[in-house]
C-alpha cells in the first residue's frame, strides 16, 4: 500500500512550531532557522490546502485547522517514538 505522506521535516516543523506557538523556538529545537521552518510549515499549508496558523506580529496562533491537524500529527510521533 501506498500512502501519500507530506514531507516529515514540514511534519516536524509544524508540530514543534504548534507546540511552541513560535517559530524561532520551534527552529531551535530543530537545529534550523526560523525562516526555514516558516518555509516548511508554509509548504505543508500549500500541501493540504488550509492555513494552519494565524501568523500576528511575532505571534502564532493555531487555527481551527491546524487545531485539529495537530494531534494526528502528535500521535502519529509517539507511535513511531514507542515503536
Amino acid at each position: 500500500m501506498t500512502y501519500a505522506l507530506p514531507p516529515l521535516n514540514a511534519l516536524r516543523a509544524f508540530e514543534a512550531a504548534a507546540r511552541h506557538l513560535s517559530f524561532k523556538l520551534a527552529a531551535h529545537e530543530l537545529h534550523v532557522t526560523p525562516a526555514a521552518v516558516g518555509q516548511q510549515v508554509k509548504a505543508l499549508e500549500a500541501r493540504l490546502g488550509v492555513q494552519l496558523f494565524e501568523r500576528l506580529h511575532k505571534q502564532l496562533i493555531l487555527t481551527a485547522a491546524g487545531q485539529a491537524y495537530l494531534p494526528g500529527v502528535s500521535d502519529g510521533f509517539r507511535h513511531i517514538a514507542d515503536a
